[in-house]
């Protein structure tokens, strides 16, 4: 090594050593024959080392952490630990346990030698000192470096029209695609790269037995770095490079183990590693982070990245998108080196940069945004901006905090993955950074208000548990540290709340203010349209464009309509926002407010006991908590929204069936007190405003379910569309259905709970029927058991598959599918993207508890509580989960075959009445006799 060293590099190599580089370089052209001539791994690589112009930056260290194995354990509770020392350099490293080696997959022989990715080529002497794209073509005619030791192809090596070279130019710089490569493929250019730049020598070394090893003299971390920033800084030659950058894990495939990807039979050495919260498939989600809150996969934030280097490939001056933390783990290689600046002098280093490289700032005033900018330590250090230096070996992690510009660039071939985690202390980084993306109108990736609303509510729910009911978990003292009046989340969301009264505060007065419908950005953030601020807490919107909002800043920017035209949606009023600051500052009063409706919209249930009015002015909303039981008329948002299909309870008649329920813990008992105060319609696509209806309800009576029944009176034979006035069939509701509440027990609806040691069939199912269709007299329409109306549509809340410590609602309904009869759908109604499909109903509800089950022994690896135990596929009927077996909703579809075309089920419903007797007194038994007789298919009646 020293003799390296020492050594003058020179073009002038060996003969044998050229003629070595010439067959290795042969043999890699061969593994990629469509790249161009011009591409670096085309080339013969002739640029050289010059160790006597090193300009190795001259900073400090950041410092390093070694974990023991018991602080290890909690990932999170250590990163907090660490960030009083850490958060001041910005960037830190943190060395495992050693007995910590999670086994890489990566290096599997399938993956190694056959899985391709994707790279980029680097220009790395152009990464600072480079012209503007615009001034590059007037220059194109000349040598860019008349000292240059070799010349370069450009971009397109068959470009030789003006028109070409001028398109070339306004490529951005930075981003032009390399070959692809497989990791063993990479590894041999990348050495072989490293081997030439470096004239790597073999040295000879007499050891035991008189034996010989040959060895590659290989320079130093300092020599490299070095020489990188003369490189950078001082260029003498084109040096081109190429970086497997931001490729996706759910794409390739991540550097750790995945329970996805492990042999189920027996233990393995990778188990402890695929629940660990190292695990960067873990990390962004852990408890304490408000990514967990992020219902999406975000690649990139919530999903792993990997990058995968070669001798000189960088990762340019950057900060993390919303300024989240990032945590980086080397799987294998050669170091990775960072340069890292604290949070707080970000605006310094921008401001450096500004005027160092004036020129690509002025052509591209975003150009920190692109990550392809270097500008040396030293010269930052000059200007007063911290910066500290972090060199990472295979098997380290590199942690950044919030806001923190790093870089960096890679001493060979190396495997790097990375992603991002936001515990509590990082939401006033996040809302920072909101702010500042609307002032430079740049997009999101996530919406900070509903991972902030989220936390909060999650917070609540803590507080709630611990303050109420006494349940003190490791989890609910986690939340209540963020919590009172110095809290950090608290502190978090009091700003939040100021800074929104602020804005609603300097609305123009005439603006009409509406309640927002609770599925606004269920599926799909809303953003501004001109500043893409996310619209999750509040939006600006007219009657002119409907899909289309703004934010309450850039509200008079939206369009030149009538200011009656106009309206604002919030998510909450300012009371209600107000309450949550004195729930999370532990006010009981507030918390047991709050937390009632933050189990409901986990369940994603209507919150029955909080109504919201609009004033008449239409400038606040008034909010009123009320104890009574009241079933008050639609809003108007609702009316003008849903439109003249959906009748009003005041304009409908539909009275209830109070049934008695067997258990007293009965998770769903409140289903149907939530529902009183919302607009019921049973029949939604064909009821008619002509009928009246009424909404009864057993008022406060905590075990008792209630299950919408329809009601006939003497004025109207018709029901859903369907006449009903022949004789009086059993699928009619008895008389007094119509003139009073009727107590049934619970076991006529729920036929199938019976284990009650089973957590799933203790739920007792609450059937909401939506839409019970029209009855189709196809052969496949129906069966022995049950009849399928086109278009029935239910709603039933059960464990989400999303996060099964919670319940959520799902809709199950029956759709045509042409010649192939019905099909059956259930979707998460908080997430409609989320379906499962089949042709029959049981084998639909069995594809959701499938995937409940995996999603329950996900999380039961990576250490979750809370969770509810794996369920045996016989755990559900899915008749019942669709409504079928629910006594109400089969005599309401009884009713919808008033003729008994559906004769399969007919027939077994008359051959399974215990005695000829008991069938005679049956109402339908007339009916179906004589029915039975006229039929073509005479069939004989037992």
């Amino acid at each position: 090594m020293e003799e390296l060293k020492s050594a003058s590099p020179s073009a002038s190599a060996s003969q044998s050593h050229i003629n070595e580089d010439n067959s290795l370089k042969h043999s890699l052209k061969n593994d990629n024959t469509l790249e161009g001539s011009g591409s670096p791994r085309n080339r013969k690589v002739t640029a050289r080392w010059d160790p006597v112009e090193a300009c190795r930056p001259i900073i400090d260290e950041a410092p390093v952490f070694y974990p023991t194995i018991e602080e290890f354990e909690d990932t999170l509770g250590y990163i907090s630990k660490i960030r009083a020392k850490a958060e001041s350099f910005g960037i830190c490293r943190i060395v495992p346990p050693p007995t910590w080696r999670p086994p890489c997959p990566l290096k599997e022989k399938d993956i190694w030698e056959c899985a391709k990715f994707s790279t980029r080529i680097q220009q790395v002497d152009l990464l600072q000192n480079r012209e503007p794209m615009r001034k590059k073509f007037r220059s194109r005619k000349r040598k860019r470096r008349r000292h240059s030791k070799f010349s370069l192809t450009r971009r397109h090596a068959n470009s030789c029209s003006e028109a070409n070279a001028a398109s070339e130019t306004d490529e951005k710089f930075g981003f032009q695609s390399g070959s692809d490569f497989t990791l063993e493929e990479f590894q041999k250019y990348a050495d072989y790269f490293k081997e030439c730049y470096f004239q790597m020598k073999d040295s000879v070394q007499d050891v035991k037995h008189g034996g010989i090893e040959h060895q590659k003299l290989e320079p130093s971390v300092e020599e490299i770095e070095g020489e990188y920033w003369r490189i950078v800084e001082q260029p003498t030659d084109e040096v081109e490079v190429y970086y497997g950058a931001d490729l996706e894990t759910g794409a390739f495939g991540s550097g750790f183990p995945k329970a996805s990807s492990m042999i189920i039979e027996g233990e393995s050495e990778s188990d402890q590693y695929v629940a660990c919260g190292w695990n960067l498939n873990n990390f962004p989600r852990l408890q304490g982070s408000v990514l967990c809150f992020e219902a999406n996969d975000i690649s990139g934030v919530l999903v792993p990245w990997l990058y995968i280097g070669m001798c000189f490939s960088s990762f340019c001056w950057h900060v993390e998108d919303h300024h989240l933390y990032s945590l980086n783990y080397l799987h294998w290689g050669d170091p990775k080196i960072w340069y890292g600046v604290p949070g707080s002098h970000a605006s310094n280093l921008e401001d450096a940069m500004r005027k160092h490289l004036p020129d690509l700032f002025e052509e591209q005033p975003d150009l920190l945004h692109e990550l392809v900018t270097q500008l040396s330590p030293s010269v930052l250090k000059a200007e007063g901006v911290p910066v500290y230096r972090v060199v990472q070996r295979s098997g380290e992690f590199v942690l950044t905090f919030p806001r923190a510009y790093h870089s960096g660039f890679n001493c060979g071939f190396n495997c790097a993955e990375a992603v991002n985690v936001a515990p509590v202390d990082w939401l006033a980084h996040g809302q920072l950074a909101v702010e500042l993306y609307s002032k430079q109108h740049r997009k999101t990736s996530i919406s900070h208000d509903k991972l902030l609303l989220g936390s909060a509510q999650k917070a609540v729910q803590a507080l709630w548990e611990q303050l109420v009911i006494g349940q003190k978990t490791t989890a609910n003292l986690r939340w209540k540290k963020v919590c009172g009046k110095d809290g950090l989340l608290t502190q978090a969301v009091k700003n939040r709340v100021k800074m929104e009264e602020e804005r609603l505060r300097n609305l123009p007065t005439h603006l009409k203010l509406q309640k927002m419908e609770k599925e606004f950005d269920l599926c799909s953030e809303r953003e501004c349209f001109t500043c893409f601020y996310d619209l999750h807490l509040s939006a600006v919107s007219c009657k002119c464009s409907p899909e289309q909002f703004a934010c309450l800043k850039h509200a008079n920017h939206f369009c030149s309509c009538e200011a009656d035209d106009k309206y604002v949606l919030l998510r909450y009023t300012m009371d209600e926002l107000k309450t949550l600051v004195e729930a999370l500052e532990e006010r009981i009063d507030a918390v047991k407010v709050w937390a009632p409706k933050e189990a409901k919209l986990d369940s994603d249930c209507d919150n029955a006991e909080h109504v919201c009015k609009l004033d008449q002015r239409g400038k606040s909303f008034q909010t009123a908590y009320s104890e009574q039981r009241e079933s008050p008329s639609c809003s108007p948002k609702a009316e003008e929204t849903l439109g003249a299909n959906i009748s009003c309870c005041s304009n409908s008649q539909v009275s209830s069936e109070v049934i008695q329920s067997d258990s007293h813990d009965n998770v769903f008992n409140n289903e149907a007190k939530m529902k009183q105060e919302s607009c019921i319609d049973l029949n939604l696509d064909f009821m008619s405003g002509d009928h009246g209806s009424e909404f009864l309800l057993s008022s406060d009576i905590s075990n008792k379910q209630v299950v919408s029944a329809v009601e006939t009176n003497m004025f109207s034979k018709k029901l859903f569309g369907v006449d009903l006035s022949v004789g009086d069939s059993c699928a009619m509701l008895p008389s007094e259905s119509s003139s009073k509440t009727k107590i049934v027990n619970i076991s006529d609806v729920n036929t199938s709970i019976s284990n009650q040691n089973n957590p799933v069939n203790n739920l007792g199912f609450f059937v909401e029927p939506l839409n019970f269709g029209c009855v189709m007299f196809g052969k496949l329409w129906r069966s022995r058991h049950a009849i399928f109306p086109k278009g029935f549509k239910s709603r039933v809340m059960f464990f989400s598959v999303l996060d099964p410590r919670k319940t959520c609602s799902y809709i199950s309904q029956v759709v045509d599918a042409g010649f192939l009869g019905p099909l059956f759908k259930v979707s998460l109604e908080e997430c409609p993207n989320k379906t499962f499909t089949n042709f029959s109903a049981e084998k639909c509800w069995e594809m959701v508890l499938q995937q409940l089950n995996e999603e329950i022994m996900r999380r039961n690896r990576i250490g979750e509580s809370g969770l509810p135990p794996v369920q045996p596929l016989t755990s559900v009927n899915g008749l019942e989960m669709f409504g079928f077996l629910s006594s109400p909703i089969i005599q309401a579809i009884e009713a919808l075959d008033p003729n008994h075309q559906c004769t399969e089920y007919w027939n077994n419903k008359l051959a399974n009445l215990s005695t000829k007797n008991e069938a005679k007194k049956s109402p339908c038994w007339t009916e179906l006799q004589s029915h039975r007789q006229s039929s073509h298919r005479g069939s004989s009646l037992r």
